[in-house]
């Protein structure tokens, strides 16, 4: 030891290795971390298997039906992680629900709507794209189904991962073409129903966002830009809530009740008028009530959709949970029913235990892996806030109930997202310069022109309001979905028909 510096040098080297070490645990932390998912992930597919081979494994073809059930849980997981932030993503976004509530809400709705209304018969052929005469025997139905519930999942687990919210129905839908394609011929699709589809990719956002930007414009000019707001708030809010509850039971009739109880579009009309009536004769005072003593500025109106936002997410989630269950457990259904009687049906009586499968799947990939796509739908594309998010709910609702009027298929995806991109664009275009908006800003809130929106000529056109990034990204991956989960399932089957040599 010299002048004391020796016992300084050990002390640095000390800190310097406690650093190091400091380090290497953070880092395993952080991977131990990222492996929580995939772990849950993976014991509930092992759960899946080892009660399916308690159940199954001793009967003739039990073995495939085992593996079927594991396949159609892992695409239950996927549809979960990815379509289910459409519901509640806006919800989030705009503060009105915190990412733990939103979860608990979606979970507990998509599971409700899958096993109350989920319906005990379902379509196999996924809306009829193949038709099962065009199919040779029960052995390659069952093969193709197999290709295409793996090929879907796959394609969805790849879009979740790469951010991207893709329609599940498009790809299941990519899938039976695909493997239908390769076992039996280009023939064997109908191709009209496929040139429907193929329109929806341009129909649903474009109507999900034509509908959200106009109730966001009819929000703007009869309550955010009038003298006193809370009074134009007290007259409209109980308004837009009874649309958006008739809105939603007259969805719910079509999308979900009906799949208990058949209901055609006009009683179901009918339906959602009578819940209108009533959502506005009890809103109406409890606005009233909830608005008093309330500031005359924006944030205070935000208050006022909260809770209406909060009930629309979870109607969503519950009609989401009743219709979209059957693209995991409508082609596993399919695959038991060939599997068990030996013959190929174009509708089958949904298992009780199927339905768990695709109920459970749903809500364990929406906890684990949905806060990725939550965050992207809610935050990345364009800010939300309660009244902004109001309109993406309604829009997805109307849209839904004009589409089933029109005979249009479409997409809850595309509806839900385009929705999000409409208010995001004409939040820009509104934003722009223009004296004439100013001027009607001016006529309708005199006092609020000369404050609140003095700095509303001053904005420049060029400010971009949505990400331009998310506009093509997305886009992209719509219009590649259909082809590449269908790519994807061919290929998968004829592998699938050289290993196990099917005829």
């Amino acid at each position: 030891m010299v002048d004391g510096k020796e016992p300084t040098i050990v002390k640095e080297t000390l800190d310097k290795d406690l650093a190091k070490i400091g380090k290497a645990e953070a880092a395993t932390a952080t991977l131990a971390r990222g492996l929580v998912a995939p772990g849950f992930a993976f014991l509930f597919l092992a759960a899946i298997v080892l009660i399916g081979g308690t159940l199954f494994g001793n009967q003739t073809n039990g073995l495939l039906i085992v593996a079927a059930a594991a396949i159609g849980g892992y695409m239950a997981l996927n549809i979960g992680a990815n379509d289910v932030a459409n519901n509640v993503g806006p919800a989030v976004g705009s503060k009105a629900l915190t990412m733990t509530g939103a979860i608990i809400i979606a979970a507990i709705c998509e599971s409700a709507g899958a096993l109350l209304a989920g319906g005990d018969v379902v379509s196999t052929i996924s809306r009829g794209i193949i038709d099962p005469t065009n199919v040779a025997n029960t052995e390659t139905f069952v093969w193709l189904m197999m290709a295409a519930l793996i090929s879907a999942a796959l394609w969805i687990n790849l879009a979740t991962i790469l951010g991207a919210p893709v329609s599940t129905t498009h790809s299941i839908v990519g899938g039976v073409m695909g493997a239908g394609i390769a076992a039996a011929g280009f023939g064997a699709v109908s191709w009209p129903v496929m040139a429907g589809i193929a329109a929806s990719w341009v129909i649903s956002p474009v109507m999900g966002g034509i509908i959200a930007a106009a109730v966001l414009a009819f929000i703007k000019i009869a309550i955010i830009y009038r003298e006193d707001k809370i009074a134009a708030a007290r007259r409209w809010v109980p308004v837009l809530i009874a649309v958006m509850a008739g809105a939603f039971g007259t969805y719910m009739a079509l999308k979900g009740v009906s799949k208990l109880v058949k209901i055609s579009l006009p009683h179901s009309l009918l339906i959602g008028l009578a819940i209108a009536l009533v959502a506005w004769a009890l809103t109406h005072p409890l606005i009233r009530r909830q608005s008093e003593g309330m500031e005359n500025r924006n944030q205070s109106l935000r208050q006022l959709f909260i809770w209406p936002l909060i009930f629309s997410a979870a109607l969503l989630s519950f009609a989401h949970g009743a219709n979209d269950v059957a693209n995991a457990i409508g082609p596993l259904a399919a695959i038991v029913h060939a599997l068990q009687d030996g013959e190929v049906s174009d509708r089958v009586t949904i298992p009780l235990w199927v339905m768990m499968i695709g109920a459970s799947g749903i809500s364990f990939g929406l906890m684990l892996f949905g806060p990725k796509l939550i965050r992207m739908v809610g935050d990345s594309i364009t800010k939300l806030n309660p009244m902004r998010a109001y309109c993406v709910a309604l829009a997805a609702a109307v849209t839904v109930i004009i589409a089933s009027w029109l005979g249009l298929p479409v997409s809850s995806t595309h509806i839900a997202v385009g929705a999000i991109f409409g208010v995001g664009f004409f939040r820009e275009w509104f934003t722009a310069t223009s004296q004439t908006r100013v001027a009607y800003v001016h006529m309708k809130s005199p006092n609020g022109a000369s404050t609140q929106f003095s700095g509303l000529a001053r904005r420049k056109s060029a400010r971009k309001l949505v990400r331009r990034q998310h506009v093509t990204s997305i886009a992209a991956a719509w219009i590649i979905t259909v082809p590449a989960s269908a790519t994807l399932s061919g290929a998968i089957y004829l592998t699938l028909q050289h290993l196990f040599r099917i005829v």
